[in-house]
This record gives structure tokens, C-alpha cells and sequence, in this order.
């Protein structure tokens, strides 16, 4: 048994139109209020001029000095690391019961 569907004409469809709240009992065109200026103020305070040679110069500055600390701090950390898994390995060493574990070189002590 197959379901039996009627076409739907344009008489069974109803649109129901959405009205604001505050929206006259007129019917008329419900619009947004219009703010009085401009919610931003003139961007002419923004443009620079003769003080933009002046801020750029700084803000190079500025960046450079923040880019020598970042890789004197990557540098720090990489020397860090490395000397911590030199002494790990040096405490492996003795506490595996071993001696020397860290030979002096002679050479360097004849100067």
C-alpha cells in the first residue's frame, strides 16, 4: 500500500509575518533607529604626520632590542639544556658505581 500525498496548493500555506516589539498598531515599515552622528569619532586623529618618522624609528627600536633578548634567551636555554644532560650523564656514570667518569685532560692542565 503506497501513502497517498495531495499536492500542496497556495491556499494551504500561511505566512505569519514577524513584527518587532514596539512596532505601531498602524502597520507601518518597522525601521532601526538611525543614531544622530557617528558611533566612531574622525580617524584624522590617527593619521600621524610629522610624528610618524619619529614613532616608526622607536618601534624598530623597539623590536630589535625584543628580538636580541629572544635569542639571547633561546640561546640561554639551549646552553642550559646542554649542560644539564652533560651532568646527567656524569651522575649516570657514578652512580652506576664506575670511576672516572670525568676524565681531565692533560693538556690543558701543561699550560
Amino acid at each position: 500500500m503506497t501513502p497517498q500525498h495531495s499536492e500542496p496548493t497556495d491556499d494551504e500555506h500561511q505566512v505569519v509575518p514577524f513584527r518587532p516589539r514596539g512596532l505601531r498598531a498602524t502597520g507601518a515599515a518597522w525601521r532601526r533607529p538611525q543614531p544622530p552622528g557617528s558611533p566612531v569619532d574622525a580617524l584624522a586623529k590617527y593619521e600621524g604626520g610629522e610624528e610618524r618618522d619619529e614613532t616608526y624609528r622607536h618601534r624598530m627600536l623597539v623590536n630589535l632590542a625584543a628580538l636580541a633578548f629572544t635569542i639571547v634567551l633561546a640561546l640561554a636555554g639551549v646552553w642550559l639544556a646542554l649542560h644539564i644532560a652533560d651532568l646527567r650523564k656524569k651522575q649516570d656514570c657514578l652512580f652506576s658505581g664506575r670511576r672516572n667518569c670525568a676524565p681531565i685532560d692533560v693538556n690543558t692542565l701543561e699550560r
